[in-house]
This record gives structure tokens, sequence and C-alpha cells, in this order.
């Protein structure tokens, strides 16, 4: 391991380590009931905000579903990222953090993936009424906004640079 990518390995790890960790306390402590049947839930907040286990054969929101390439493509993005990782150069610290959650999603969904054929989904906001997900799924989340940011950063410092008429 490269030291001077500390942050891209470090953020990859903690997203992978924390969404299987919690994965797994989910299938301990959940029962997995499929549809018709309601999920399994527990509200911490009544109506804003459950643990509820449910599972998810697509990509994000279901797409995808049934799509037998899935498992491949999570493989792809998971080998194309570690290689960035092992072999390309160092990036800024915005950008290092970024690509390193999205290894870490990439990776916690697609061990699932490839190992129970579907993704475990906990996380659920009945508040605003959105899709159950999961910690891989904030970990992609956080991931493109590092890199957005790191964009956004690095405009800024190039425009800098550029002498105004």
């Amino acid at each position: 391991m490269r030291w001077k990518k500390l942050l891209f390995w470090g953020s990859a790890l903690l997203s992978v380590g924390a969404d299987q960790l919690t994965k797994f306390w989910v299938t301990q402590n959940f029962e997995l009931r499929r549809p018709p049947a309601q999920p399994d839930t527990w509200p911490l907040i009544q109506n804003v905000f459950h643990f509820t286990y449910v599972t998810n054969d697509g990509a994000a929101f279901s797409l995808f579903k049934d799509s037998p390439l899935l498992p491949w493509l999570s493989f792809l993005v998971c080998l194309g990222l570690i290689g960035l990782g092992l072999f390309g150069p160092r990036f800024p610290q915005w950008e290092q953090a970024g690509y390193g959650f999205l290894l870490g999603g990439a990776a916690g969904n697609g061990i699932d993936r490839i190992f129970l054929g579907e993704v475990i989904d906990f996380l659920d906001f009945r508040l605003i009424q959105f899709p159950v997900f999961n910690i891989a799924d904030i970990s992609i989340n956080v991931g493109l906004a590092c890199l957005i940011f790191a964009t956004w950063q690095s405009s800024r410092k190039g425009s800098r640079k550029t002498p105004t008429p």
C-alpha cells in the first residue's frame, strides 16, 4: 500500500467495513420477509426514520433490476478504482477521499451482489418517502460529493491564476 494515498485506502476500508458490519447486524436482528408480506422494521422515530430490512437486486433505486451483468459491472468498477489507487497518480485530498468512498461503496454492494445475488438495504427515511438504502449507498454519494467539491476547488484555484484584463 502506498502511504501517500492513505486517505484513499482509509476511506475505502472504512466505508466497506462499516457497510458490511451494519448489514451483518441487520441480518442477525431482523427477519427478511418477501413481498407481499410487510418487511421487518424497527422505528427509531415513528414515521420519520426506521431500520427496515429489505433487499434489492438492482442498482440504486432498483435500476437494472434482474440484470445478470450488474455483479460484473460492480466488479469492474472496483477493479478500476483499485487500479487507480495502486498505479494512479497521487491525487489531492478531496479526490483521494472521493475515489476511496466510491470504491468502498461499490465494494460493499458488490460483495452483496456476488455472494447473495442481491443487496441488503435497511435505512428507511419514511418522512420523505425515500427508497430504503444502506451505508454503501451513502459512501457512493459522499464520494461523488467529494469529487464535485474537488473539481469546484480546483476550478477556483485555476481561476485565481488567470489574469483578468
